[in-house]
């Protein structure tokens, strides 16, 4: 039997799971209210862009701030060429363009470590935005761009079908020999470059696959608007919301980023529904206990209880064979 067969057979379970999670989702516009679809649209849209984040940021362990830029670009490629373009290529194009702008920063800011990339790439968000924000003023004479309008149901199917490719996809990748590389620099980097790995490429390559989904979902997620700008656009909390979620969730897990992008998204809209005032400081506070009792988030405290769970049936088991 093939290591893939051995693999699938294992997790089985947990492919019914999913599958069975993703049909209850694509049901969910044929019996739904429109703002169910809403919400769980930007449930997803979270869930994506913590998935991409985690991506990169998980297996390399440099800490990315620059989510905001690749999804702002995203959003404006989709106000640029939304009316000439049909859905599907507009999105795309959203991609490939945070995908080489992600070339571009992670070729100039990933010979950086540690806390210098993360504000490098905090700085590129605010650079971003200001100068686009200039040229609008100064050179267009006006501020933002009108969006063609598309369907929330269009938009919340599209954003699922994204979850879902960046779930499969991290999925073989960390799998895979470029995962391996990816961990390994994770590890220690100088001992990756010296067992022949190229880890400015790998970290460039997995910094710009991350940003092609991000693209894709502010294109997409830009459709469910009505008017943009730099400021919705580049905001900065599209940088700090999806690496909160990924700790809460969970980095090392697949799930953990997606639990987490849910539960927080959720609480997110009961927060600024009931406290408007006051929920960031409900986030902070969240947060600061989740980095103290759950440092490996939430899939880290339920993998801990399942070992305290069959560890003691084994113990038990052992202990009547010995009796």
């Amino acid at each position: 039997m093939t290591n893939l067969s051995m693999t699938v057979k294992k997790n089985i379970p947990y492919i019914a799971i999913s599958v069975l999670i993703l049909a209850l989702l694509a049901a969910v516009p044929f019996f739904s209210k429109p703002y169910t679809v809403v919400l769980l649209k930007n449930i997803l849209m979270f869930a994506a862009l913590t998935l991409s984040w985690a991506l990169f940021s998980g297996p390399t362990g440099y800490i990315s701030l620059a989510t905001a830029a690749f999804y702002g670009v995203g959003i404006y490629t989709a106000a640029y060429l939304g009316k000439v373009l049909p859905l599907p290529v507009m999105v795309l194009c959203g991609g490939l363009a945070s995908f080489l702008l992600a070339l571009i920063i992670g070729a100039i800011t990933l010979r950086l470590r540690g806390i210098y990339f993360a504000i490098f790439t905090l700085s590129s968000v605010e650079l971003i935005k200001q100068v686009l924000h200039w040229f609008e003023i100064t050179v267009l004479g006006t501020r933002g761009r009108p969006v063609v309008k598309i369907s929330n149901t269009t938009v919340y199917y599209v954003v699922l079908l994204i979850v879902v490719l960046l779930m499969v996809t991290t999925y073989f990748l960390k799998r895979s020999r470029y995962g391996l590389a990816m961990s390994s620099i994770g590890s220690c980097e100088d001992a990756a470059a010296h067992i022949g790995i190229n880890v400015t490429w790998v970290k460039v390559l997995t910094f710009a696959l991350s940003s092609f989904f991000i693209g894709l979902t502010g294109a997409t997620t830009a459709t469910g608007l009505i008017y943009i700008d730099s400021h919705i656009a580049f905001d900065l909390n599209y940088s700090f919301f999806p690496t909160l979620m990924a700790i809460f969730g969970g980095i090392g897990n697949v799930f953990g980023p997606v639990i987490g992008a849910a539960v927080f998204s959720y609480l997110r809209e009961i927060l600024i529904t009931r406290f408007p005032y006051a929920y960031m400081i409900i986030f902070g506070a969240v947060m600061i206990l989740t980095i103290l009792y759950l440092p490996n988030g939430i899939i880290g405290l339920v993998q801990t209880i399942k070992d305290k769970v069959l560890g003691g049936k084994d113990a038990t088991a052992s202990s009547r064979k010995v009796n």
